[in-house]
């Protein structure tokens, strides 16, 4: 079917967006540093000892040069390579743990991040994955072997002229506290939970700030309560199977006391370029309005029957894996596909455009 003229003059103006970012963004933006979750990991977990991987097929059934699992949890690419290819930089930002890259590579993007980990170092104790502050120590080992490869100024140069991209927090409800996982559920009400993550990410920010981070976007929490995974959840448990609407309330609360963090971080940090990224409108703009975005799938994933697959489950049901997972909103039951990444990746530029981080 050939596309409609709609789609031709859409797919035209991103083009041009990206191709002017490209042009403006590469001599002002020498690399792209990320730290997190599965939402920006692009393959540490594959050189860990942690179940929670997707080194794998189905996963990077859809790679650019054909179907590669690099360990993303995608189909696809991530956030963070969109953004890195449109300021110029390599389309694909290395995992710092993978072998097969080295300093050169990392001086121009380098990832930190680490499936199923959180703000609260319980979390990535769950599933034996990497804790933030270990993230930040890698941080400062890259920043080493960095001085090293192109010397102290360049070194400084490149850190402080580098977009730091940050999206952590998900795992921190719906693995840890939510799931009874570690007991901050006893430690905690959930405003005294959220009021302990929004610290520790501030401690967090302030840390790498400390350490020559000026440019930085830092996501909030999606709308929780619809990934598939929570649905089925809700619908096991006699449910509708709907959205769950006590975890999207927390998110909105979560969220609101991030975005105020940040606003006070910013003033107490005037040469701090910070972006709170808010993912849970750009979500429900989608599920709200999935034709506008050629969606046919919002409440499923595209992954063997969409309904719980992750990780290892998602390979087991490879077979019923969907033909078009441009269709979905989802790729698995808890992750977005290729497509909405490239979206949160252009909503992710225009803020930092707005916003004066880029």
């Amino acid at each position: 079917m050939a596309p409609s003229s709609r789609h031709c003059r859409m797919g035209a103006a991103l083009l041009l967006m990206a191709t002017m970012v490209t042009t403006s963004g590469a001599a002002r933006v020498p690399a792209v540093i990320v730290f997190g979750d599965s939402t920006v990991d692009t393959g540490n977990n594959n050189w860990i000892p942690t179940p929670l991987r997707a080194d794998f097929p189905p996963y990077g059934r859809d790679m650019p040069g054909g179907p590669r699992a690099t360990g993303r949890f995608g189909n696809g690419r991530l956030p963070p390579d969109f953004i890195s290819e449109a300021l110029g930089l390599p389309p694909l930002v290395p995992a710092y743990l993978d072998p097969a890259y080295g300093i050169a590579d990392f001086a121009r993007g380098v990832c930190f991040a680490s499936a199923g980990t959180g703000i609260d170092n319980a979390t990535a104790g769950v599933l034996s994955v990497i804790p933030l502050w270990k993230e930040v120590e890698y941080y400062k080992e890259y920043q080493r072997r960095l001085r090293a490869h192109a010397g102290a100024a360049r070194a400084r140069a490149i850190v402080r002229g580098a977009l730091h991209v940050v999206s952590v927090g998900t795992n921190d409800f719906l693995e840890n506290y939510f799931l009874l996982a570690t007991g901050r559920f006893a430690q905690f009400t959930v405003p005294e939970f959220e009021d302990f993550l929004v610290a520790g990410a501030r401690r967090f920010l302030a840390a790498i700030h400390r350490l020559g981070a000026r440019r930085v976007t830092f996501a909030g929490l999606a709308a929780v309560g619809c990934l598939p995974l929570e649905r089925t959840a809700d619908a096991l448990l006699g449910g509708g199977g709907g959205c769950v609407e006590e975890y999207n309330e927390v998110a909105r609360s979560y969220n609101a006391k991030v975005a105020a963090m940040v606003r006070r971080l910013r003033a107490e940090f005037p040469r701090l370029k910070l972006a709170y990224i808010s993912v849970y409108d750009s979500f429900v703009n989608l599920m709200a309005n999935p034709e506008k975005f050629g969606l046919e799938n919002v409440e499923e994933g595209c992954c063997a029957t969409g309904k719980f697959e992750m990780g290892y489950l998602c390979s087991g049901g490879a077979a019923m894996t969907c033909d078009d997972a441009d269709k979905y909103l989802f790729w698995d039951a808890f992750h977005p596909t290729e497509k909405v990444n490239r979206l949160m990746a252009n909503h992710t530029l225009k803020v930092c455009y707005q916003e004066g981080v880029l």
